[in-house]
């Protein structure tokens, strides 16, 4: 049974992205959220209803989890995944509360699932003890072999680059038994050779995380406990990953040839970062069912007929004009049934073929007569839309390139604050005076008078979070850029200056 909107008591197999299968069930409905718990289930195949009558709902004690059960708030426009099939309806735990102090999407569950059952199984009692004495030690002082800096015990991601505050030797051996006074550790940088990485990355099965930049030609990873990777390199050919995998990123530079993956990518989440518009989907990754897809002005969907099994795709664009190329390749994903887009202004009603698995469209950011006809295409048949952000020609004519453009859909005044605060800076720098000594010094007026800008705007209307202050660093760095300003430089201009 396949349900859009389950009711409380719906109750369904969830698969897991280690191929095992878990479930949830639906314990209250809202105007807004549906809430779900996940049920103490794991196995290696689909439950039936009555296998799942009487459990109970999943405790989480993982990690820095103290043993609440999996029960969350989830947003109504938040689409089922298509993977999930509903089962039937039980009675809901009567000592569950009506609704959940947290909210996430349907993803978190199959996660926390996951999650749980590698606490429970794959990481052996010395590194869960290791964890939570971390957890409570305050400060040490620890050496990888570039001289002692002094960390929190409880930090949970090392970047190991050089980077960052934690001195490296640029060449020859690595102390990684510094790791042993950092059980909390679940996360590393790395940029170049191995150097012995991949060995303590097998040693240590509570790192989870692994981002490798510059990385070498052929990677092995298959003995480490790893569940999400990420590669940045142009140099890398062949990857190898453990059974544990759930996520692969690959940056734009990667020209990866070959990976090598359990069930040839299927319970993987597959996330491309790209400024080409049709990056090559390395062999050995045909059963991939989940691609995030991102990229600059233009995206081609040609690439994505190396994916037949394709089950949800979400395609964002981080520049204009948000173009999709090629989409009648779609059509031959015979089993995609969710779409997410971001920023796609450059998109119309007729641009995605007729699709049969189709059930869910979400659009965040789109021209608002698009979106009208969208809705008119979709209105008599079985897919739920989802369209949010949508916005006028006139206005998009205005700021279809504003890096601040998509903070009005959440406070109108203060996003359309600051889209004017960057478009006057960006007048300012085009009129810019050639001599050298000169430019510099009104550059720098002018970045700090957009900083300035920024901070009354928070000051006065408050939504300047974490996303957003990243959002704006991003901008004042790419705007600082066109003037010659390094990028070290203008991130230090921009936290000295900021407030918020």
């Amino acid at each position: 049974m396949v349900r859009s909107n389950p009711g409380a008591g719906d109750v369904a197999a969830v698969p897991l992205p280690d191929g095992a299968f878990g479930a949830c069930q639906v314990t209250g409905v809202e105007d807004r959220t549906v809430v779900v718990c996940a049920l103490a289930w794991y196995s290696t195949r689909s439950p039936t209803l009555g296998e799942l009558d009487g459990v109970g709902p999943l405790v989480l004690d993982h990690h820095a989890h103290g043993g609440q059960p999996a029960h969350i708030n989830v947003g109504r426009a938040d689409p089922v995944p298509p993977g999930f099939a509903w089962l039937g309806n039980l009675p809901v735990t009567p000592d569950l509360p009506a609704v959940s102090d947290s909210s996430a999407g349907w993803w978190w569950l199959p996660a926390m699932i996951t999650a749980q059952h590698r606490w429970d199984v794959d990481v052996p009692a010395s590194e869960k003890q290791a964890y939570r004495a971390s957890a409570t030690r305050g400060h040490v002082e620890v050496d990888f072999g570039a001289g002692p800096v002094t960390l929190g015990a409880a930090t949970a991601r090392l970047d190991l680059t050089g980077a960052g505050p934690i001195p490296v030797p640029a060449s020859g051996p690595v102390r990684w038994s510094a790791l042993d006074d950092l059980g909390c550790c679940t996360s590393l940088v790395w940029s170049g050779p191995d150097r012995g990485l991949t060995a303590v990355l097998a040693a240590r099965p509570l790192i989870a995380s692994l981002s490798w930049n510059d990385a070498p030609a052929d990677i092995d990873l298959s003995g480490s406990g790893l569940v999400s990777v990420r590669l940045a390199g142009a140099r890398t050919r062949r990857l190898r990953l453990p059974r544990s995998s759930q996520e692969l990123e690959l940056a734009d530079d990667v020209h990866l040839h070959e990976v090598t993956a359990h069930g040839h990518g299927r319970w993987l989440r597959l996330v491309i970062d790209s400024v080409r518009p049709d990056p090559v989907i390395p062999d050995g990754l045909g059963e991939v069912r989940n691609l995030v897809f991102t990229g600059d002005g233009v995206i081609s969907a040609a690439p994505l007929r190396a994916l037949p099994d394709l089950e949800t795709l979400r395609l964002a664009w981080r520049a204009a004009p948000g173009q999709l190329t090629n989409s009648a390749a779609l059509a031959a994903l015979g089993q995609l049934a969710a779409i997410e887009i971001f920023d796609g202004y450059a998109l119309d009603a007729g641009t995605l073929p007729d699709l049969p698995a189709l059930t869910s469209l979400n659009i965040y950011g789109i021209r608002r007569s698009v979106a009208a006809a969208l809705t008119a295409r979709y209105r008599r048949g079985d897919v739920d839309v989802v369209i949010g952000g949508a916005k006028s020609d006139t206005w998009l004519a205005a700021n279809l390139t504003n890096p601040f453009r998509d903070w009005t859909d959440d406070d109108a005044h203060g996003g359309a604050a600051a889209c004017k605060a960057y478009a006057d800076a960006v007048r300012a720098v085009d009129k810019l005076p050639a001599e050298q000594p000169r430019q510099r010094v009104e550059a720098q007026r002018i970045l700090r008078t957009l900083v300035d800008r920024l901070n009354h705007i928070d000051a006065r209307y408050g939504f300047i979070d974490t996303l957003r202050r990243e959002q704006a660093g991003d901008a004042f760095v790419d705007l600082a850029g066109r003037v010659g300003v390094p990028a070290d430089l203008a991130d230090t201009w921009f936290d000295e200056w900021r407030d918020f």
